[in-house]
């Protein structure tokens, strides 16, 4: 879902994993006709980073609290 949000709407993804700033630089990029493609591009690669650091996170966490 975050991912199509992230082609069609790319300032708002920025705004849905907390990071309203960049959001705000993506809307004014998104506005042209010209970085349309850019702010989507971008807004892919943060989803991906976001969810790295997601995934980093859970497994540090369950490093940290396990039996072993």
């Amino acid at each position: 879902m975050r991912l199509l949000l992230a082609i069609l709407f790319p300032p708002l993804v920025f705004f849905t994993i907390w990071r309203p700033f960049q959001g705000i630089f993506c809307m004014i990029l998104w506005m042209t006709i010209i970085g349309w493609p850019v702010a989507a591009i971008w807004a892919v690669y943060a989803l991906s980073q976001y969810r790295n650091e997601e995934m980093r996170r859970d497994m540090e966490y369950g490093r940290r609290y396990s039996r072993y």
